[in-house]
């Protein structure tokens, strides 16, 4: 955060609650997004707390309250220390007071007002410190309308600290291979016999590679006197030879250029934590890329020797050069290892997804649906036997576990027939003894008017349980299967199930029950707006019966809750309308030269949606090159666009005997079906639309232009400020990316025809993709000067970094990609020629966006940043074809809603990455509408022919 912003933050914060602007509130709740946990609130309660909260800044020593005392606020800490302490029931004096817990950045405390409860604990500043405090009412309202969340935080915090429940437990656990019994720490949560110590080895003595591998780390890290590896004093005690994780995966990084990435030296290190070469100094943490303390095995035993000499110095260093890959290669496995030890709740997002990840690779596996995959991803764990011989369970034992061979061998024996196979590596047993507990999934099929009713009987009311997503996955996926007009139909039969009763000769039960039918529906159309938006507004048949509702909803006295339900929702649509009219008849243009379709009429305002019924001029070409200009309405059918191209060029041949047809710039023809619609916006970024009879379809050739450079502003882009560039560029993307709905997705993956509904904006915001990777090249490959172009090479890479510090992560494939096609790839003379420094920037790039394994590199980044953030949709389409090309949509007459889950949670993906607004510290103003102008609209050529020629004529081939 700048200074200037940090001022700005400091003056809203001051200010009393019931003074603050909207202004205010926003700057108080960036600043609360920066703080773990409480950046995993939504949007809505960061907003609360940033209206009703107040700022404290307090000194060392101060008493915010004691026990006993009847609480009157909530805390949150966000920087400083306290202590929490706690006296006994004949504790008098302040001296005999416990220090439970020490509370840093990110805890919260004083939840007892929820109940009216008195203090049991006394808390302390220990340093200076800020909170955010809170008021009991205020409190109690932003818990309500978040209490899954705040549970969650609040929960999380007690146990971080140690006092949660698990203080009150004094029962004895098992501790990894060792079997010893301890006491559990109070500060930590007991582990289960299936979950042993993720800290401890798994082997009972390391084997001689590691080993080895150990001896020359050491060697090297205490022959270096400037290294981490030092005598420190810990707790009061003197703790010989250790070092912070953060300073071994430092000091890694520097050892090799092989280790590219902090992820992959915190791998490493883990694998010598696993055989006990390495370990936490109190044996309570696996390898963390954080301020922990580590030391290797010989010094905590005492067996080190004395200090290495000249030639222990070469030898570590040999064996380092040989060895080191190897090492490089087990981190991913170990980090795995080390996951599937940890238990369930503890198992982070992207670690879940790391071992979702390498369920698919499993064969035992292969045959299971993804969403079983996943749960199996939290709940699977590790388990290792050292010695041969060891028994899993007996013929007749109760099955508890399902066991997958990741390696060795086991032996099955039966009673009086000895061994009867011997199942090694991939091989599975135990799950016929577990038949009876799989896991259940709630639903897994069925009919679209089964699905609902049981939706509205079962989801409704506060009744889903906190992991059921059925009802959103629902919302964000019935067109598939239940078209909006036989949904509303559907309603409107619940909604009225009253209509031929005489409600005033029925029962009370009856009366009952058809109110609670009318709620139900209310609920639903109340989640249907929020989880789909203007897409319920855009659709007339929905407007119609939610105002049908609204008024039936305002004569039935006993619906008051549901009244205000629906008014809300009505001035969400009257807003919405208000916004439609307002930009109605809007005007879209495809420039002849290639230009992207990228702002309305040359409008700056941003969020600008293409809707339907907007109009777009276009020109649609015939075999000889002479043209027409159309202005159509984005859903224009190809049969209708044909039909008025081949009128205006005068060709005298039936509609049926025509063809529409893109052109692209290197020759390929794609022919649009008659009724594809949003065509202009779907072209490539060089294509042309072209007319044909069907028999003259082999005549349709490029138009010399497309092998050129699209036009844009003519400015040198070295001599703009690489920041602002990218600062300009991630504005401009987002603006592109908000107006795709969620449901666009869906049309593109089962097709526009499907539901007649354009997909205008996806083909913009994927475009954009694809503008930006051509630029690249084009600017790369149309630089002579070798000079110059290394440092264009250069001034990509650092714009690459910027989008990713922007989390503009679509830009940054884009510059990636770009800078990794074969026509700048191969130009040899020009990467040699560039920094080391920005060469490992670039492998570390190129390793990010690696496809292999699902794009797992990409995958485990993204699943550690918060919104808002610019996703590479190329994958996230990849994802939705995957799931609809790899599942039937029906089953047996039933709906698949398997599927729809899986399409669901993509859709959720893109509703997650901008559930918060983009907020970022502006560059310097200087030449800001210029840079705006030339990143609006960058020259690119798309044709892979013409640009590896030019490549190649910049740098010929070396013979």
């Amino acid at each position: 955060m700048t200074n200037k912003m940090a001022m700005e933050w400091i003056t809203a914060i001051d200010k009393r609650p019931c003074e603050r602007n909207m202004r205010d509130c926003e700057l108080i709740s960036c600043r609360l997004r920066r703080v773990e946990p409480l950046c995993r609130l939504p949007g809505s309660a960061l907003q609360q707390l940033a209206m009703c909260g107040f700022y404290e800044d307090l000194e060392k020593g101060v008493t915010l309250f004691r026990a006993g005392e009847q609480g009157r606020y909530w805390y949150a800490v966000l920087g400083g220390q306290l202590e929490v302490r706690y006296h006994g029931a004949e504790a008098k004096d302040s001296k005999l007071s416990v220090t439970l817990c020490n509370l840093g950045v990110g805890a919260t405390f004083g939840e007892s007002i929820l109940h009216d409860l008195p203090r049991d604990s006394t808390v302390v500043t220990k340093t200076t410190c800020e909170l955010l405090r809170v008021e009991q009412e205020d409190f109690r309202l932003i818990f309500e309308k978040n209490k899954e969340l705040m549970n969650d935080i609040i929960s999380n915090c007690k146990l971080k600290n140690g006092f949660g429940q698990s203080m009150q437990t004094t029962s004895t656990i098992q501790s990894g291979i060792n079997q010893q019994q301890q006491q559990p720490s109070p500060t930590k949560k007991q582990l289960s016999p299936d979950h042993p110590n993720p800290a401890l080895p798994i082997t009972e003595a390391p084997s001689p590679a590691m080993s080895r591998m150990g001896w020359a780390l050491r060697t090297l890290l205490v022959s270096d006197n400037t290294s981490c590896l030092k005598d420190r004093k810990v707790g009061g005690k003197f703790i010989r030879k250790c070092a912070p994780g953060t300073e071994l995966v430092d000091w890694l990084l520097n050892l090799s250029p092989i280790v590219h990435t902090r992820t992959q030296a915190a791998g490493m290190w883990q694998a010598l934590v696993e055989e006990g070469v390495l370990s936490h100094v109190a044996k309570e943490q696996p390898f963390k890329d954080k301020c922990f303390l580590y030391r290797f095995k010989v010094d905590e035993d005492g067996t080190a020797g004395g200090a290495p000499s000249s030639d222990d110095v070469s030898q570590a260093n040999d064996h380092i050069r040989e060895a080191l890959p190897g090492l490089l290669h087990r981190g991913p496995d170990a980090t795995l290892r080390m996951i599937l030890r940890k238990p369930s709740h503890e198992r982070t997002h992207e670690e879940l997804e790391l071992v979702y990840e390498e369920l698919l690779h499993i064969a035992a596996l292969s045959h299971l649906s993804t969403s079983i995959k996943r749960e199996l991803a939290s709940i699977i764990v590790f388990e290792a036997h050292a010695h041969a011989g060891t028994v899993l369970f007996n013929q007749g034992d109760e099955g508890r576990s399902w066991y997958i061979l990741l390696k060795g061998s086991v032996d099955v024996v039966i009673h009086g027939k000895g061994t009867v196979a011997t199942l090694k590596e991939g091989d599975d047993f135990g799950k016929l003894a577990l038949i009876n507990d799989a896991p259940r999934y709630t639903v897994m099929s069925g009919t679209p008017q089964k699905m609902l009713e049981h939706l509205l009987e079962t989801r409704l009311g506060g009744q889903a349980g906190p992991n059921d997503p059925f009802l959103d996955d629902f919302l964000l996926t019935h067109i598939v299967f239940m078209p909006t007009p036989i949904l509303i139909d559907e309603l409107a039969s619940t909604y009225h199930a009253d209509t031929e009763v005489d409600m005033r000769t029925a029962s009370e039960e009856d009366q009952e029950y058809f109110m609670t039918c009318k709620r139900r529906v209310v609920q639903f159309i109340q989640r249907w707006v929020l989880a789909v938006r203007h897409a319920v507004f855009d659709d007339p048949l929905a407007v119609e019966f939610i105002e049908e509702i609204a008024t039936d909803v305002e004569q039935e006295g006993v619906l008051q809750e549901e009244a205000s339900i629906i008014h809300h929702v009505l001035t969400q649509l009257s807003r919405y309308q208000e916004d439609r009219q307002m930009n109605a008849s809007q005007k879209w243009k495809l420039p002849p030269n290639g230009q992207p379709i990228c702002l309305f009429s040359g409008n700056t305002h941003s969020k600008t949606v293409i809707r339907p019924d907007d109009d777009i001029i276009f020109r649609v070409y015939c075999a000889d090159h002479t043209y027409c200009t159309l202005r159509f309405p984005m859903a224009a059918t190809a049969e209708v666009i044909k039909a008025c191209a081949a009128d205006k060029l005068q060709l005298a041949r039936m509609p049926e005997d025509l063809l529409l047809v893109e052109v692209k710039s290197n020759g390929e023809r794609m022919v649009y079906k008659d009724n594809d619609v949003s065509i202009p916006t779907a072209l490539s970024l060089n294509g042309r639309i072209f007319v044909s009879p069907k028999d003259h379809l082999d005549a349709l050739t490029p138009l010399p232009e497309q092998e050129l450079p699209t036009e844009a502003l003519d400015m040198d882009f070295e001599a703009l400020p690489t920041k602002d560039v990218a600062y300009h560029m991630t504005l401009f993307d987002w603006d592109l990316f908000w107006a795709v709905h969620e449901y666009e997705l869906l049309y593109h993956t089962f097709g526009r025809h499907h539901f007649n509904k354009i997909t205008s904006n996806l083909d913009v915001f994927i475009r954009r993709f694809n503008e930006i990777q051509y630029w690249v090249v084009t600017e790369i490959v149309s630089t002579s000067n070798l000079t110059k172009r290394m440092s264009l090479v250069k001034k990509f890479i650092k714009l690459a970094a910027f989008c990713k510090e922007y989390q503009n992560l679509n830009a940054f494939f884009a510059i990636v990609m770009g800078l990794s096609n074969m026509a700048v790839s191969r130009l040899s003379q020009t990467w040699d020629k560039l920094p080391s420094k920005f060469r490992k920037l670039f492998t570390e790039y190129e390793a990010l966006i690696d496809p292999s394994r699902n794009h797992r590199a990409y995958r485990m980044s993204v699943g550690k940043l918060q919104p808002p953030v610019i996703p590479f949709m190329p994958l996230l389409l990849k994802d939705m074809t995957f799931a609809h090309e790899g599942n039937k949509t029906s089953l047996d007459g039933l709906v698949n809603f398997e599927k729809m889950h899986m399409m669901a949670q993509t859709m959720r993906t893109v509703r997650y990455c901008r559930s918060r607004h983009l907020v970022l510290d502006p560059p310097s103003p200087k030449n800001e509408n210029e840079i705006r102008q030339y990143i609006s609209c960058f020259r690119t050529i798309d044709n892979q022919r013409v640009l590896t020629a030019m490549s190649q004529k910049v740098e010929p081939r070396r013979s």
